[in-house]
């Protein structure tokens, strides 16, 4: 009898500490379906980091090698448009390559997340990286449109003609750089929200 009563003790004493413990966030074991779904949005964190690994070091070789040269009147004398001539863009393309070079050295710790789904610090650290990211990006793109938009609309308040009737190639290529910085920047806002997301259910 005393043998069955200790036993009885014991697991009722085990009871009660795993009880105490589940009561705590960091000691409670967790759950396979919280697990799972930290997981998953790891893995779609990785997947939206080469998306915009692409979307993004694309935007800067486009812009990079948008140029176009129109004869004029003889060979010696030509005009000539290309990225360098103008500030805004070449802080684009060198901003798009800072992006595009920091989402690639990124890829580590959001594989470190998928292999440790509740492990808050490299997650912290993604939040705070994406979100200096997203800032240069959106900064840049924006920039760059309101340069490409001037190039095709002009503005005659300020006697600036449009030049994209002349320009066609340049500014097909000016303007599909942008496009994809733009996809960047929404991808980066994405993979923000999810690191934010995954923070949060920690």
């Amino acid at each position: 009898m005393a043998n069955r009563d200790s036993i009885t003790i014991d697991v009722d004493q085990e009871t009660r500490t795993a009880a105490k413990l589940e009561k705590v966030p960091m000691l409670a074991a967790p759950k396979p379906a919280k697990r799972g779904l930290k997981k998953g949005i790891a893995i779609t964190d990785f997947v939206l980091r080469l998306g915009a690994i692409a979307a993004a070091l694309s935007a800067a070789a486009t812009m990079g090698t948008a140029d176009e040269t129109l004869p004029f009147f003889t060979q010696f004398f030509q005009f000539e448009a290309s990225y360098d001539d103008l500030p805004t863009f070449m802080f684009f393309v060198i901003a798009m390559a800072i992006v595009g070079g920091y989402l690639v050295l990124s890829l580590p710790l959001s594989i470190v997340t998928i292999i440790r789904p509740h492990a808050a610090a490299p997650r912290l650290a993604l939040l705070i990286l994406d979100t200096v990211a997203l800032t240069l990006a959106t900064s840049c793109a924006a920039a760059a449109t309101s340069i490409v938009y001037l190039a095709h609309n002009g503005n005659s308040s300020a006697n600036w003609m449009a030049v994209c009737q002349q320009f066609t190639g340049f500014c097909q290529g000016a303007s599909g750089a942008v496009v994809s910085s733009f996809v960047a920047v929404v991808l980066l806002m994405l993979l923000v929200a999810l690191s934010a997301c995954a923070l949060r259910r920690t």
